[in-house]
């Protein structure tokens, strides 16, 4: 089937090494990898390094891609990986600096943690399968770009499609 934007058309394309699928394909998503670095705090030449890896990376293995419409997640991924791979050698290169210790919680705030954290994972299962994958995807998802391209849907719904999500889970959690 093929995907509704022509993703699909487009990646077969760029196997075959179609140069106007490519460049159609590098316009499309080049704001969410952007998006992706700079959300990890990235400065520009950085985020520039990490955008063009991805898509070096996607070069290298589009022929092993099984389901050419979620390349954009597969570059949503791979360049989440890339920045995170990039902000842990840069902080190497910085000096160290401890964090302050928080003080250790007593045993009656860990069990109650345990409690609450027990009764949102119910309260989690208990949703719509839409409301789980997003809810999940979203506590890994840098921004909403990426998590837009994870779940196939506009940039522009993922905020109120998120809450309405949390709206329901507040209402299950007792």
């Amino acid at each position: 089937m093929a995907h509704r934007d022509g993703t699909d058309e487009l990646v077969v394309r760029a196997r075959g090494g179609d140069g106007d699928a490519w460049a159609r394909l590098v316009e499309r998503h080049s704001g969410l990898l952007w998006s992706i670095a700079r959300s990890h705090g990235l400065n520009d030449a950085d985020a520039g390094d990490v955008v063009q890896t991805t898509w070096l990376r996607l070069v290298e293995r589009i022929d092993g891609l099984r389901e050419p419409a979620a390349m954009a997640c597969w570059l949503a991924t791979t360049a989440r990986h890339e920045s995170l791979r990039l902000v842990r050698r840069r902080g190497r290169d910085l000096p160290r600096v401890p964090a302050p210790r928080e003080p250790e919680p007593g045993p009656d705030r860990v069990v109650a943690a345990r409690e609450r954290l027990g009764r949102v994972g119910a309260a989690l299962e208990a949703l719509p399968r839409r409301c789980r994958t997003l809810l999940r995807l979203f506590a890994l998802a840098p921004s909403h770009a990426e998590l837009a391209a994870a779940l196939g849907i506009p940039v522009g719904s993922v905020a109120p499609t998120r809450a309405r999500c949390l709206d329901a889970l507040r209402r299950l959690v007792p």
